[in-house]
């Protein structure tokens, strides 16, 4: 699933990308950094018979967030409404800097249980459970030649 490395913070051996200057100068001139799209934040731990995914949903509530697992791709869209009209915000706000909108992001689910997935939203954090599931052995079996 997801063709999974351990994370390493901090490692210093970075293969050569000739695309980095120019990422960096589009990072630099819209703002944000590589992968600051806005979107769904996650962290993915492997606990052994299943995977542990924890993805930050600061400020939304939990009718909000939306999980559907079809044809083995999960995806999370989470959607926070304005409570205020653009007139007021006008008027009244010295700096508005939260958005509004809607947010998704999909997972493929091979190797998953997709059955067996469990969700929990507490204090921001959806925490979603994912089930490997059971490897199943090829058959083996002898082919007569005639």
């Amino acid at each position: 699933m997801f063709e999974l490395v351990p994370f390493v913070h901090g490692n210093h051996l970075r293969t050569y990308d000739p695309f980095r200057e120019m990422e960096d100068l589009e990072n630099r001139f819209f703002g944000g950094t590589a992968g600051d799209w806005g979107g769904i934040r996650t962290d993915i731990q492997d606990k052994g018979d299943h995977y542990l995914m924890e993805a930050d949903l600061p400020g939304f509530q939990k009718n909000d967030i939306h999980i559907d697992v079809s044809n083995g791709v999960m995806t999370i869209t989470a959607e926070r409404h304005s409570e205020h009209e653009e007139k007021d915000k006008k008027d009244s706000y010295v700096r508005c800097e939260r958005s509004y909108g809607s947010y998704q992001r999909s997972f493929d689910l091979s190797g998953i249980d997709e059955s067996g997935v469990q969700a929990a939203y507490v204090d921001g954090v959806l925490k979603l459970t994912l089930p490997k599931s059971k490897e199943q052995k090829p058959e083996t079996h002898q082919v007569k030649i005639a």
